[in-house]
């Protein structure tokens, strides 16, 4: 077989598939191996695909609201927007199947595939509510002080003259009810409460800042609440460096505000440049607890700024993904916390698997029927096509936690379906160009043109379906778009990379390209115009009163496909020759001629 132009093309684009494939596994085994040795973390790869609540079982939560008064109503407005954000925080990736719904007007229920760690509840239950306020005392006693060292009546702050304090830095916020109260406070005590003290945002509140590897703790009478979390537009995690921009090894979160709150970001730091330790100092509170309390040493003025603290890797990202998705509208203790069985179970998945078998049998019978040996084509892109489809189910599962459900399982389905189209519009055209009279191999070239204009019409239309189901959808729903749109784009790098290329070294063959019988491509069966052989000479096609009765029903295909235009054309011919079939002959392979 010689090496034309097209062969050449086919056996790069298959050498392509073959790397993406094997670059695919090769990721994925190293992810096993690492699993298998303990390198990497929790969130182990594996080569079979997770499954999600439906099929697996996993832990369900009860989740009740933190109330002083344990008989006080909840809002429906604050249980449905705490709803939102538990699911998005749950659902990070968007598609590990979590379920959350509410319980009885007042709990809510977290139901989640496998083992939840302890990050992940503490995820789930923090209200995760931040507040920026202006540091107005600091001391490095953190429990109470003694009531014989506090500070004598006699020489607590005294009212003044000054009226309201100008600004959550002015000294008029520290007067003697707050001073007796600070020296009072024991941080210990406070920050094992449940629901622990909370402080207005309008007035002073009081903090710590605990660093339990070294066994040390500040407590701060801090000033109101100057920078809202809310205003927070974005945040994520990533290494610290210094002033020099050297990577320092630490953890952070990187904050990035909102007009509003980069307006009142830039005015406090500004006026805390100007002020003495520890009054220049800006505390980051989350939830009670100080995270860090940063010097201000220049003001910041594009909105963008760092925590800093007692940082993992796990804790920093952890931090950034619920001040991303936004703070709670109340805290929630985790009132139970149990494993539970899966919801369908395992004869659910062998069904639905049966049922995928069997959609993938009758495209092969079908195939076969329709195109003979090509239809072999069909069931090879299928087979490679699912293969990339599982890679990627699996290493998602290990890089995103995604989660296989039964309602994905019949989006891979659905899937076989629409990827045989996509191979049916090209063998189509491929057939037309053969009764158009052209050879296999101008066929293959001229019906790739005109079909993958149509297929990718098609795979765009699949793929903006599962985008809007996805994103406007929740639970089970989300998985089943994810696998009808992952399908979509393998379908499309199968049809480019393997389909396309062997039709075009098939062409080639002896047995496709001089259209064998059973190979599919016969242009006798598929009723061809003739064919220019060479010297003036053309194939001989047989006029339809004349045909075979074992050529007929080619004969009629061909009738059926003529164009408005050639029926025309044929009808004139046929008139100006007295009605002979014949003669209609004799005088199309004239003009055929001239």
């Amino acid at each position: 077989m010689a090496s034309t132009a097209p062969v050449r093309h086919a056996r790069k684009a298959l050498l392509w598939l073959g790397i993406i494939h094997l670059v695919l596994f090769a990721v994925l085994t190293t992810g096993v191996v690492l699993s298998n040795t303990k390198v990497i973390g929790e969130n182990a790869a594996s080569f079979e695909p997770k499954l999600a609540l439906d099929l697996q079982g996993g832990t369900e939560m009860i989740l009740a609201p933190q109330l002083e008064d344990p008989n006080a109503t909840i809002d429906a407005d604050q249980l449905a927007q705490a709803v939102a954000i538990i699911r998005e925080r749950v659902s990070g990736s968007g598609v590990n199947e979590a379920q959350v719904s509410t319980q009885n007007g007042r709990n809510i229920v977290v139901a989640m595939p496998g083992e939840i760690t302890t990050e992940q509840r503490d995820l789930i239950k923090s209200s995760a509510q931040m507040e920026f306020r202006a540091v107005l005392m600091a001391s490095s006693t953190f429990t109470a002080v003694p009531e014989e060292s506090r500070t004598k009546d006699a020489d607590l702050p005294k009212p003044t003259a000054k009226g309201d304090p100008n600004n959550g830095s002015d000294t008029n916020w520290i007067t003697a009810e707050w001073v007796k109260k600070f020296e009072a406070w024991d941080c210990l005590t406070e920050m094992s409460k449940t629901p622990r003290t909370q402080f207005a945002a309008d007035g002073p509140a009081i903090a710590c800042e605990i660093d339990p590897e070294a066994g040390q703790a500040v407590k701060y009478l801090l000033g109101p609440v100057e920078v809202k979390g809310a205003d927070i537009s974005s945040a994520s995690s990533g290494q610290v460096t210094n002033s020099q921009g050297y990577n320092t090894g630490a953890w952070g979160v990187n904050l990035s505000f909102n007009s509003e709150g980069t307006e009142d970001f830039k005015k406090v730091t500004q006026r805390l440049t100007g002020l003495e330790s520890p009054r220049n100092q800006f505390a980051i509170v989350l939830d009670g607890s100080v995270v860090s309390a940063p010097r201000a040493d220049v003001g910041i003025t594009d909105g963008n700024s760092q925590i800093t603290g007692n940082f993992t890797q796990q804790s920093a990202a952890q931090l950034a993904q619920q001040l991303k998705y936004g703070a709670l509208p109340m805290s929630f203790t985790i009132q139970s916390d149990q494993q539970i069985s899966p919801t369908l179970g395992t004869d659910q998945l062998k069904m639905g698997l049966i049922a995928g078998l069997i959609g993938l049998i009758l495209v092969a019978i079908y195939s076969f029927f329709q195109y003979r040996l090509l239809g072999l084509v069909t069931i090879a892109s299928l087979l490679i096509a699912g293969l990339l489809t599982y890679l990627a189910i699996a290493l998602l599962g290990w890089s995103a936690d995604y989660r296989l459900s039964l309602a994905g399982v019949a989006g891979i389905i659905v899937a076989i379906g629409l990827t045989a189209d996509s191979f049916i519009v090209y063998f189509e055209r491929i057939r037309d160009e053969l009764r158009d009279g052209r050879s296999l191999t101008l066929a293959v070239e001229n019906g790739w043109s005109r079909a993958k204009r149509t297929i990718m019409a098609s795979k765009a239309v699949n793929l903006l379906a599962a985008v809007v189901l996805y994103f406007v959808s929740v639970g089970n729903v989300k998985g089943f778009a994810f696998t009808l749109g992952l399908t979509a784009v393998a379908d499309l790098v199968v049809v480019f990379l393997f389909t396309h290329p062997v039709l075009q070294i098939l062409a080639k063959t002896r047995f496709f390209g001089e259209g064998h019988k059973l190979s599919g491509l016969d242009p006798s069966l598929l009723g061809a115009q003739p064919l220019y052989r060479g010297a003036g000479t053309f194939r001989e096609r047989k006029d339809l009163t004349e045909v075979k009765a074992k050529d007929r029903g080619a004969a009629k295909e061909a009738q059926r496909r003529m164009t408005i235009a050639e029926r025309k054309r044929a009808e004139e011919l046929e008139r100006r020759s007295g009605g002979t079939a014949t003669a209609v002959k004799d005088e199309i392979e004239e003009e055929t001629r001239g």
